[in-house]
């Protein structure tokens, strides 16, 4: 009798996937960069403890608002993805990855060409879905106009402080700021102050008036040299 010898079977290999996290707090202050911390933490064991993934990195950016699409580390993360270390990015949610819709739906586009899915976990949405895209163009717009109601808020508390002769400054040459919120004069610093605005009316240049003031020794409110920007 012929006996059939059945090979044994070949396990198919499968690649893992690179998966890298972007978190963002938009505050440096001690609070938000524990926050920031416990993320790392959080995406670090969360992608390392996931079946079929590789841990490629959390990357992080601190106290830099969601409308600037120059964070540091996020363009980092997307040079990644380009240059092919990167296979699925996992973060927050919408606001967290960008609050500008344009360079939202722009960066996720050019990620869903080269294949790479980005998972906002707060709204459960993946951009490789069909629906992706649709959401996503939603929730960006909520968000854009969240982060305006947020920066006219701010304005308005500005403009109603002058208004009611508060200033909101905390370091301002020539004055000192107490307690109760009121300023002082430093009468020292005040004639330098003095000595830049008559500068300024003889129709001299803010570099000019920079370099005499260094010239005689006049020093800023830190003890240090006086620059162009600091004089405008």
């Amino acid at each position: 009798m012929k006996v059939d010898i059945i090979a044994p079977t070949k396990h198919k290999k499968y690649r893992l996937i690179n998966v890298a996290a972007y978190a963002r707090v938009s505050d440096a202050k001690d609070a938000m960069l524990n926050s920031l911390a416990a993320q790392v933490e959080y995406y670090t064991a969360y992608i390392q403890g996931t079946p079929g993934w590789s841990f490629a990195g959390v990357y992080t950016d601190k106290g830099i608002t969601g409308t600037k699409s120059d964070r540091p580390e996020f363009q980092r993360l997307i040079a990644d993805a380009k240059a092919g270390k990167i296979d699925k990015i996992v973060t927050k949610s919408v606001s967290r990855f960008a609050r500008n819709t344009v360079d939202l739906l722009d960066t996720v586009r050019m990620l869903k060409e080269l294949n790479i899915d980005v998972f906002f976990q707060k709204e459960n949405i993946h951009t490789l879905s069909g629906e992706g895209e649709v959401m996503l163009t939603i929730l960006a717009s909520f968000a854009q106009e969240e982060s305006k109601s947020v920066s006219d808020n701010c304005k308005w508390r500005i403009r109603s402080g002058f208004k009611e002769g508060r200033i909101n400054a905390l370091t301002m040459s020539g004055y000192r700021r107490s307690d109760d919120g009121s300023f002082t004069v430093v009468p020292e610093e005040a004639e330098v102050i003095r000595t830049i605005f008559n500068m300024c009316l003889d129709g001299k240049g803010c570099q000019s008036i920079a370099n005499f003031l260094n010239e005689h020794h006049k020093a800023s409110r830190c003890n240090g040299q006086w620059s162009p920007s600091g004089i405008r």
